[in-house]
């Protein structure tokens, strides 16, 4: 077993705020991906009154080896949860918010309708907040892609997750040249695509600048670049754990290549300081 470093010491907090987000989120029966994914940054983020919130349930269809949410057959959508993410979105007084969800490979279009009617709802009950999304990969489907995209939220995201080599390995479903499409279809709409990649499971160097090259080339310009870490004993184990300096190299060589933001760090996730993207795509 390779051994945690220092650098990767997480303070998860427990202030008043962070009490006030988590009994917002299941007052009103949600589900957030900072629980189900073990997420490092959910003391931070709720500190501060933010949330992922996930949609379309908490079980997922499929069953990737990085991740912790539950796997099997979902339950049936609820037909009152895009409101209801909405009025959670207005009683924390949120200016940005991103959504994510399991995949629902189970329903006939995956969920898009469900998705397109969280972005309206959102919407209609907070004018001015910004969305951002954080989508599956609909398994290529361009017409349910593009069913979010025709909701216009702010920025959609699609996570490669790993370079193309270790996908077969990491990702039950999704493959690589799937998630560049994705990325490109977004991108060729003309919403801001963005991207995230995990670290420490056994990629080269040589492949994580591929990757970024690749991302590039479908339209990305918006990248999380954050550590693995095994969230229970039945994911796939961390290979390495990357030095907080190699973090920086990716970072400059990202912004070299001209990507408008990247966060780039151990503890970065998806939705890890989401506004600042958006703020950097409009200057």
């Amino acid at each position: 077993m390779v051994r945690k470093p220092d650098w990767l010491k997480i303070n998860l907090g427990n202030t008043n705020d962070f009490s006030v987000t988590g009994k917002i989120v299941k007052g009103r029966s949600l589900h957030t991906i900072c629980e189900s994914g073990r997420c490092p940054n959910r003391g931070e983020c709720w500190n501060h009154k933010t949330a992922t919130f996930m949609i379309a349930g908490d079980i997922c269809t499929r069953a990737c080896k990085f991740c912790n949410t539950k796997s099997g057959r979902p339950l049936p959508l609820d037909a009152g949860e895009p409101r209801k993410v909405a009025e959670s979105v207005r009683q924390l007084g949120l200016k940005h918010t991103v959504i994510t969800s399991v995949d629902r490979d189970d329903l006939l279009d995956g969920g898009a309708a469900h998705w397109a009617e969280t972005i309206h709802a959102i919407k209609r009950e907070n004018p001015g907040v910004t969305i951002e999304v954080l989508i599956p990969d609909f398994r290529g489907n361009q017409s349910l892609i593009a069913q979010v995209i025709n909701a216009h939220p702010d920025i959609i995201s699609h996570n490669m997750e790993t370079v193309r080599r270790l996908t077969p390995e990491i990702r039950s479903v999704a493959q690589y040249d799937t998630s560049l499409a994705v990325l490109k279809q977004i991108a060729d709409a003309g919403i801001p695509a963005k991207t995230g990649l995990m670290l420490g499971l056994g990629e080269t160097q040589a492949e994580v600048e591929q990757t970024l090259k690749d991302v590039y080339n479908a339209g990305c310009r918006l990248l999380s670049i954050g550590q693995y870490l095994q969230p229970s004993k039945h994911n796939v184990p961390v290979v390495e754990y990357i030095h907080p300096k190699k973090f920086d190299f990716y970072k400059q060589f990202a912004m070299s290549m001209c990507f408008i933001h990247v966060e780039s760090g151990p503890l970065v996730r998806s939705s890890y300081h989401s506004a600042t993207y958006l703020e950097k795509n409009e200057t």
